[in-house]
């Protein structure tokens, strides 16, 4: 299965391995087990009806695809130019229209209040400063938006344990909800002796005490 991913890469390392990347199972989605599989959880993870979601390190689209096929308004950012070549190839072919920019997961320049939902797959362990990360995400959700954070601790000692993020996420959200996935084999194409799990959580309506008064 796919090891943890190097947070020292750079997008020329995305770039270069953008050509395999599709391969892991849980990345191309290729076999319709694993991709209906994907597509439940989306389905228990978003928001009914049309809604604006910001796929956060979106690599070669393949979350970002199943989430326009429900009918949601995607943008899916990534800043490796290879990735997203595949990203918008495969959006083509499936006649999609989803709207992939080069961007900093990290920092995404987006008015605020843009999104109903942000998404992120194991990009989040690896940036700098996860809170300030998790801070601007908040910006860019209205009030009410869900955050879906599918994050794991892997084998190779790389990653976030469930109780370490929680306690990452500023007050801004609430309502946590924590989930294991790695029990699901359908989800990796494939038993997975990792700690694999999603943190839903959503905005809340009206900022904290300790929000206003900052």
């Amino acid at each position: 299965m796919t090891d943890s991913p190097d947070p020292h890469q750079t997008p020329h390392d995305w770039d270069a391995q953008a050509a395999a990347f599709d391969d892991e199972p849980d990345h191309g989605l290729r076999d319709p087990s694993v991709r209906e599989a994907w597509r439940e959880q989306l389905r228990q993870w978003l928001p009914p009806g049309r809604t604006a979601v910001l796929d956060a390190g979106c690599g070669t689209g393949s979350l970002s695809l199943l989430v326009a096929e429900t009918g949601h308004l995607v943008t899916g950012i990534d800043w490796s130019v290879a990735m997203l070549a595949r990203a918008r190839a495969k959006a083509e072919a499936a006649g999609l229209s989803i709207d992939f920019r080069i961007g900093d997961a990290a920092a995404p320049h987006f008015p605020p209040r843009s999104f109903d939902v942000v998404l992120c797959r194991h990009v989040l362990w690896a940036l700098p400063e996860p809170v300030r990360v998790l801070q601007r995400w908040a910006g860019l959700l209205s009030p009410g938006g869900r955050l879906v954070l599918i994050e794991g601790y892997w084998h190779t000692g790389g990653g976030l344990h469930a109780g370490e993020l929680v306690r990452l996420i500023p007050p801004s959200f609430a309502n946590f909800q924590s989930d294991r996935l790695s029990d699901d084999p359908r989800l990796w194409g494939g038993p997975v002796t990792d700690e694999r799990y999603v943190i839903l959580a959503r905005k809340r309506a009206r900022p904290t005490v300790s929000q206003a008064e900052s």
